[in-house]
């Protein structure tokens, strides 16, 4: 991996990571579907737009019932189950959550693909189980029944997240992915807002949550999809795929620094237990300076 595409992985994971803190302060404003609905339907008219300036053809016609269905999966219900777990969860909190991604996606392959679980794979899962109990059991959050769902919607989104990615695998091999991004956000905003619409905001929200939706739609979504796609290219997919272990450090930070969100023990334990069954179920190891898949 070369200094710039490092620099491209940790802007990456900084741009995710940062999506936490936005969805934390604009979502009690404008609430989860509202948020959603714009989230995605910003991004979807910056990376058509990104199509048209570089003139890269999105071979759309054809894949909208399966658009659909990625859209609705990988975005629009995950999007809104963390959109709505942050009124009640601190942004380092979900972000952390987040991470075990990797974990369903694992079993959801395992069931879906039949790709083996491994000895490694297994102990990961059980290392990432773990690592959830430690986090949420010993946060300085005070637990809650409604703390507890939104700590379930997190896990939940997570779960879509590993379907939504089994599913692209499965059906979009060979598709550019510019427009499966611009396919994927066009969807999801489809379904996202007319339900926005039926949900809008009695008061019209500060230059701050305005800051916070534009940063989250341009940046942490369409920008950083480009991202995403240049390393994919450039670094290879297993280098690429160490984001996730930046990303949850990314979100623990700015909760932190921006936001005065309180970190105790359990906080660290579990970031560091998840994201090493991170790296059991993935298998990346770090060799000479670039991350290799084992």
């Amino acid at each position: 991996m070369t200094g710039r595409d490092l620099a491209a992985l940790v802007t990456l994971g900084a741009l995710w990571g940062a999506s936490f803190l936005f969805i934390r302060v604009a979502v009690p404003a404008l609430g989860p579907f509202v948020l959603v609905g714009v989230r995605v339907g910003l991004a979807a008219l910056v990376l058509a737009l990104f199509a048209v300036a570089t003139g890269r053809a999105l071979k759309l016609r054809g894949r909208w019932g399966p658009l659909l269905f990625v859209g609705v999966a990988n975005t629009a219900v995950p999007f809104s189950l963390i959109s709505a777990s942050e009124v009640h969860l601190t942004a380092s909190l979900a972000a952390i959550l987040n991470s075990t991604t990797v974990l369903f996606t694992a079993l959801v392959a395992a069931v879906w693909l039949g790709d083996p679980l491994t000895p490694k794979k297994i102990a990961g899962v059980l290392l990432g189980i773990f690592g959830v109990a430690v986090l949420v059991g010993w946060d300085p959050l005070p637990l809650s029944p409604i703390v507890l769902l939104s700590i379930a919607a997190v896990l939940g989104a997570s779960f879509c997240y590993g379907v939504g990615g089994v599913y692209t695998k499965r059906t979009f091999a060979g598709v550019p992915p510019l427009t499966l991004a611009v396919g994927q956000q066009t969807a999801a905003a489809g379904v996202m807002i007319p339900i926005a619409l039926t949900d809008l905001p009695g008061e019209t929200p500060s230059v701050a949550v305005a800051l916070c939706v534009l940063g989250l739609a341009v940046l942490s979504t369409a920008v950083a999809y480009l991202l995403f796609f240049h390393l994919i290219s450039s670094a290879g997919p297993t280098a690429t795929s160490t984001v996730t272990l930046i990303v949850p450090v990314f979100g623990l930070i700015f909760g932190v620094l921006f936001l005065g969100e309180p970190v105790g023990v359990g906080t660290i334990a579990g970031l560091v237990v998840i994201l090493s069954s991170v790296v059991l179920i993935t298998g990346i190891r770090f060799g000479k300076g670039k991350p290799q898949a084992g």
